[in-house]
């Protein structure tokens, strides 16, 4: 038995057991694949999360040492991947906490801190901005848009440095470029970035009064909260949001895009009743007229509203409205194989839960192995998320050995 299958015979997914030994959840995932080794201090602790003896937990990993020393050439890579993954981490973070400072500092001093460096026109960053944010939705793998949003952001901190003239539009593009900075992290499970991230936004917004790009990026800063189930945190947080965005654009679907936000935290805390009134404002998003949209930062239309209404019914228990919704959401165009890899995939995943919920293999086999497929191919963290929590819900089913097979599956799915 090997780290991985020890720790899914206990129950735990990868978040459950990097929370207990106090780690991010990329660490169990190396620590799994034999990339690295859990330093002394973490090896007491994962011994006693797995409940085994520090002999034991050598015995748990030794296989995977094992396998990184028969492969050779191919371990040092994945190693070194690693360290690389480390090093953009910290770098992100560098920039980011740069180009924080700078939206606050006066030119004159800004300037002292960053010479040498590439200069831009606030109207070239909102135009850059734009395609980022579509080239981010229209890629396959989230994290390839990684590389270029921390190249954007490091030319961002020498316009900041060196602008002169109004800073508003400055500061309304690096608010921007800080929420796609945020949506590229949470999609690969990096919470701490995208919350850093999230939190800049609000900040720089807040400076330049844009209330809709301030409510956005407080909406944002909820998912954080409602991936760790943190349903009443979020729900402050979207309140802040829905206020904000009551003194924004009307023309704009912001406040839509709040209520249909708030729906998902309410269906967390069990109100059926609130999560209907909230689903039912953001339905009226198709009442607006104009552009409803900003095509970048702003990206609600409405278009999610069936899949996003199947899936509180499915927060909420109420399977047969749920499954109907669901079924109705995979005819469209847009969730066809193709062009949306994570919504297809969420959809997928929901209709597994069904079936589990109902105690219905075949459904949860169907759709989860399907969901797992898009998962792989995308890379998406928050496929490998909502796939793990499927995992919470299968309980005796396991004993069904294509259920357990994709459990064991899903619990070593790399998303890096």
């Amino acid at each position: 038995m090997g780290l991985a299958e020890r720790r899914r015979t206990l129950g735990y997914s990868q978040e459950k057991l990097a929370e207990l030994v106090g780690v991010d959840r990329t660490t169990v995932g190396r620590w799994e694949r034999g990339a690295i080794q859990p330093q002394p201090p973490q090896r007491r602790r994962l011994a006693l999360a797995l409940e085994v003896s520090l002999p034991e937990l050598d015995a748990l990993l030794s296989p995977q040492v094992a396998g990184r020393e028969a492969t050779g050439h191919q371990a040092a890579q994945s190693y070194d991947a690693g360290d690389s993954d480390e090093m953009i981490r910290r770098e992100f973070l560098r920039i980011l906490t740069i180009s924080g400072a700078l939206t606050i500092l006066p030119v004159d001093e800004a300037e002292a801190l960053v010479d040498g460096v590439g200069r831009g026109e606030p109207a070239d960053f909102a135009r850059m901005n734009v395609h980022l944010w579509q080239v981010y939705q229209l890629a396959r793998s989230k994290g390839s848009v990684y590389p270029v949003v921390r190249d954007q952001l490091t030319t961002l901190t020498g316009a900041l440095a060196g602008h002169r003239g109004s800073p508003r539009p400055l500061l309304h593009a690096a608010a921007d470029l800080f929420q796609l900075a945020g949506e590229v992290a949470f999609d690969g499970s990096r919470y701490a970035e995208a919350a850093a991230s999230y939190s800049l936004a609000a900040s720089v917004s807040k400076d330049t009064d844009a209330y809709d790009l301030w409510a956005c990026a407080l909406v944002r800063h909820a998912y954080v909260d409602m991936s760790e189930r943190r349903y009443q945190q979020a729900a402050q947080m979207l309140g802040a949001a829905a206020r904000l965005a009551a003194r924004g654009d009307s023309h704009l679907s912001t406040r839509h895009w709040v209520a249909s936000v708030q729906a998902e935290a309410f269906a967390g805390l069990g109100d059926l009743d609130a999560c209907e009134r909230a689903m039912d404002q953001a339905e009226s998003v198709r009442d607006l007229t104009g552009a409803g949209a900003s095509g970048g930062w702003l990206r609600f239309d409405g278009a999610r509203l069936t899949e996003e209404r199947g899936s509180r019914y499915v927060q909420l228990g109420r399977l047969d409205l749920a499954e109907q919704a669901l079924q109705e959401a995979l005819k469209q165009t847009a969730l066809a194989s193709g062009p949306s890899y994570r919504r297809r995939a969420a959809v997928l995943v929901d209709l597994a839960v069904v079936g589990a919920k109902r105690r219905d293999p075949d459904q949860v086999v169907t759709y989860g192995a399907e969901a797992l497929g898009l998962a792989r191919t995308s890379g998406s963290g928050y496929v490998a998320r909502r796939l793990r929590a499927l995992c919470d819900e299968f309980g005796p089913m396991t004993r069904d050995r294509r259920v357990a097979e994709l459990g064991a599956e899903i619990g070593v799915l790399n998303t890096q």
